[in-house]
């Protein structure tokens, strides 16, 4: 079905999973097979996951490495990334396509960080790491991070987000230019860098604020620790990713307009309360007026 679907196609974004192979090929494979002559153009998502790959061979949770990627000057670095990199095995799937079926495909690759703001579509309106560790917190009244939360990551809001999938895709429709593509189509999306610590402290001091929590403390978990009330915190929160959106903002004029993830924090915290039960609705009141 993604197959023969993608042979009709002009333009495939593929978000729904950085991980799945076969996904992947099966749009590849359909693009191939379109009977025309100009390129198809194939959008990927992979995620900045992928930048943590030291933290994760090297076991170093919660500390900070100091390396930056950028998309601009360390193209190369970013498209030969090591094997054992988180969603490298579905990236070189995507990077290869394009040298399988020259002329025919044409990629790019979105690399996002941690996303936060609520999403517009009718599905899911939120993502991951920010908001399920705000769960955690209120699930088990504590606050906590990974180590010394020294480890940095950087940041883009879900709209800015979806403002360079546009800008790309209006790209793809006019024929590529100006954006770049295959083995220079990659683009991380950021609009800052934050210490993973600095957002548990936020988030921590916003849930006690709003009465969730007995205190703002903060407590360092070990890996063991950690993991054992939140699912893979290690990997989603306990990683330093670092990688600078440049190639966005120089060839497409992106720019990030929207709020800081820490303004979002009070809205993030409420709303995860709200879906836990722990905040009554505007209905909920008046029934039991």
């Amino acid at each position: 079905m993604i197959e023969e679907e993608a042979s009709k196609a002009d333009i495939v974004y593929h978000w729904a999973n950085a991980d799945h192979t076969p996904s992947a090929a099966a749009i590849i494979r359909g693009l191939a097979k379109r009977q025309a002559s100009t390129a198809a153009f194939l959008i990927h998502t992979s995620g900045t996951l992928i930048l943590g790959w030291a933290s994760i061979r090297e076991k170093h949770f919660g500390e900070t490495r100091g390396k930056v990627y950028d998309d601009w000057n360390d193209i190369d670095q970013l498209i030969n990334l090591p094997d054992d990199a988180a969603h490298r095995h579905v990236d070189k799937v995507v990077l290869a396509a394009s040298r399988q079926f020259p002329g025919k495909i044409k990629t790019a690759i979105v690399c996002p960080p941690i996303i936060y703001g609520k999403g517009k579509g009718p599905g899911n309106q939120r993502s991951v790491q920010v908001y399920k560790s705000a769960e955690a917190f209120l699930r088990s009244g504590q606050a906590f991070m990974v180590g010394k939360g020294e480890n940095h990551w950087h940041h883009v809001h879900v709209v800015d987000l979806a403002r360079l999938y546009l800008l790309l895709g209006e790209a793809a429709a006019a024929g590529g230019s100006p954006a770049t593509w295959n083995d220079e189509g990659y683009y991380l999306a950021e609009n800052g860098m934050i210490a993973w610590g600095d957002i548990m402290r936020a988030l921590g001091k916003e849930a006690h604020k709003q009465g969730f929590l007995p205190s703002a403390e903060v407590k360092q978990f070990s890996v063991e620790e950690a993991n054992k009330v939140k699912p893979f915190p290690t990997i989603s929160t306990g990683t330093d990713s670092r990688g600078v959106s440049i190639r966005a903002k120089e060839l497409l004029g992106w720019k990030p307009r929207e709020q800081a993830l820490l303004d979002e924090i009070p809205t993030i915290v409420t709303d995860e309360a709200k879906a836990l039960g722990l905040v009554k609705g505007h209905a909920e009141k008046v029934t039991e007026e």
